[in-house]
């Protein structure tokens, strides 16, 4: 299997703030930009594996600076790092003042997908290759991410041994 680059995989969606997409602060509401998130990260992932992907986990989603109304919305993502069948997809979101033209990076985000085979069960996945320096120093530190990943999906296992499934 060929290794591809991070910018073979790369999303880019800019679109507009509206009132029906903000929270009573008349920002950005976070739910709504968490869901925009994981359609492009989606779509990062469909493209390096070329199959059927499944949303493993949101690693991280960090809130830097409010989006408004005034304000566009830039999701970029591609694949930092893969494993065997798993994906670690980055979104940087950069918010622009529309008016005076000022961007700044609002939000960040790291997910994992796990590509599908014909049967639903995890299928290889191409290695990538970064260029950039942010894609190279994403790639570098992501062996660290993974472990983090693995520590907290086995403390999520042991809590749901205690957990009750009863009505209240």
């Amino acid at each position: 299997m060929e290794a591809k680059y991070c910018k073979e995989s790369r999303v880019i969606r800019t679109s507009r703030i509206f009132p029906n997409d903000v929270n009573n602060h008349n920002t950005l509401f976070g739910g709504r930009l968490m869901s925009d998130v994981d359609q492009v990260a989606s779509i990062s992932a469909a493209r390096h594996s070329r199959s059927e992907c499944v949303t493993a986990s949101t690693d991280s989603v960090d809130f830097l600076h409010p989006i408004r109304t005034t304000d566009s919305v830039c999701f970029i993502s591609y694949v930092a790092w893969t494993g065997t069948s798993s994906m670690e997809v980055f979104v940087k979101i950069i918010a622009e003042d529309l008016k005076s033209s000022v961007r700044r990076i609002a939000a960040t985000a790291l997910l994992t997908f796990v590509a599908l085979d014909e049967h639903k069960r995890p299928t290889r996945v191409p290695k990538v290759i970064p260029e950039t320096e942010e894609e190279k120093k994403l790639h570098e530190t992501a062996l660290d991410r993974a472990s983090m990943r693995q520590q907290r999906k086995q403390k999520s296992k042991d809590v749901a041994t205690f957990l009750n499934v009863d009505y209240p």
